[in-house]
């Protein structure tokens, strides 16, 4: 990055960027240059999607999606399609982040939540259900006794937050990490009760379900860019992606 940089300087006549012990930063002229690099960009963007959408049923597609879901549910239940559709690559992305689509970081998302930018087109597929999980012991504690296992972004505004503080109503929590599969292991080996998606636990022999009266679904959405989805291969892909998640969503609730 740094040669790139030093050339398109060289090449321009000017001085870019004040090279700073702990940083870069942009100089007065680098910094009235920004709007017509963003112009560039987004350009440099639409050609790329341009010439993705006329691509042929064969090659790459890159899906992101929430890695557990992306490894224990969507990839058991599409591996029989993609044996009979060897030209197509599927690249399946366990992301936690939200791939940013408008930058090519994937050609498909499959996210919990409606898609906030709105110039995706999106369509929902299913809800996910969660419910409360535990070690079988925790079934002969008294329910006031009971210990939580947090998932690392339910401190925050989210469903399955507000329905884990609800229930806990102030009581300890044992255990916190921010990986679901994680999060699974730590209930099996006994350290508390935790919300778990019940295509992951429900199945779990270790695991019993607690609290029946207490759960929640989040929504799960299908975004892909608007150019992208002419791409035949992109388009295959998210019909085959969509039909395998709406013909087992009774599995996820």
């Amino acid at each position: 990055m740094a040669r790139r940089i030093a050339t398109l300087e060289q090449h321009l006549g000017l001085h870019l960027f004040d090279r700073l012990p702990q940083a870069w930063r942009l100089t007065c002229e680098g910094e009235s240059l920004v709007p017509y690099a963003r112009r560039l960009e987004e350009e440099a963007l639409a050609l790329a999607h341009a010439a993705h959408a006329h691509g042929t049923t064969s090659g790459p597609v890159r899906v992101s999606a929430p890695p557990i879901f992306a490894s224990r549910f969507l990839l058991p239940r599409l591996a029989p399609a993609l044996a009979l559709a060897p030209a197509i690559q599927l690249q399946l992305l366990g992301e936690a982040r939200e791939a940013n689509l408008a930058r090519r970081e994937a050609d498909i998302a499959l996210r919990l939540g409606r898609p906030a930018d709105e110039r995706l087109a999106g369509r929902p597929l299913a809800d996910v259900g969660y419910g409360f999980y535990a070690h079988p012991r925790w079934g002969e504690v008294a329910e006031v006794d009971w210990r939580f296992l947090r998932h690392g972004d339910e401190d925050g505004g989210g469903d399955t937050a507000r329905c884990l503080r609800e229930f806990a109503a102030g009581r300890s929590v044992a255990f916190a990490s921010n990986d679901l599969l994680i999060l699974c292991e730590a209930a099996c080996a006994g350290l508390g009760v935790a919300l778990l998606p019940h295509f992951l636990a429900r199945d779990d022999r270790r695991l019993v379900a607690l609290a029946s009266g207490w759960g929640v679904q989040r929504p799960l959405w299908l975004a892909i860019h608007p150019e992208v989805r002419r791409s035949p291969r992109v388009a295959w892909a998210s019909g085959l992606i969509g039909d395998t998640v709406m013909a087992a969503a009774s599995e996820l609730v």
